[in-house]
């Protein structure tokens, strides 16, 4: 039986796509990507981009970090600082932000790492419960088994005694008399 033969991922000629129709769908799913990969480059390696592309149809799709506006501004203007106006405050509202979230997972780490440390501490309590119940109910036994002889040797005695009153008796005989 013959094993059905796919293309799988193989490496795609870089070439201009002739069919127009596979052309746009290609625009438009590989469209995404190259703005995450662009999204990650800028984060990775901290640096401000922006790209534009123009769709076959003329539509614009722009990326921009922190935004197109700035970036193109520094760009036509070749001024190395950012561009007055929304863009310092995105970023600065971008920082502001991070520092938060950094802040509310270190507060969330600490609160694990505590909640780690109580719960081993209450599985120790726990073993501790168990081995003092285990030591406590080998002592009832032991005292019940202990008493209950104890208690027959008792009656033992206490039957003895009376045998032994009967036969002799430590008030004189004659106490009425006295």
């Amino acid at each position: 039986m013959e094993r059905k033969q796919t293309q799988g991922r193989k490496k795609i000629e870089m070439k201009m796509i002739a069919n127009e129709n596979a052309r746009r769908i290609t625009f438009s799913k590989r469209r995404h990507g190259l703005f995450k990969k662009a999204s990650e480059l800028s984060t990775l390696c901290g640096v401000d981009m922006a790209i534009v592309l123009f769709s076959m149809g003329g539509k614009a799709f722009s990326f921009g970090k922190p935004n197109v506006d700035s970036i193109v501004d520094r760009f036509l203007n070749q001024n190395a600082q950012p561009s007055e106006g929304v863009s310092s405050h995105a970023t600065g509202h971008d920082d502001a932000t991070v520092h938060q979230l950094n802040q509310q997972f270190h507060d969330l780490r600490k609160r694990l790492e505590a909640a780690k440390k109580k719960e081993k501490i209450l599985e120790q309590l726990k073993k501790s419960m168990e081995e003092l119940k285990k030591n406590v109910a080998q002592r009832v036994d032991e005292l019940n088994s202990e008493g209950s002889s104890k208690h027959a040797q008792e009656e033992e005695q206490v039957e003895n005694t009376e045998i032994n009153d009967n036969d002799v008796s430590t008030i004189p005989h004659d106490w009425l008399r006295l």
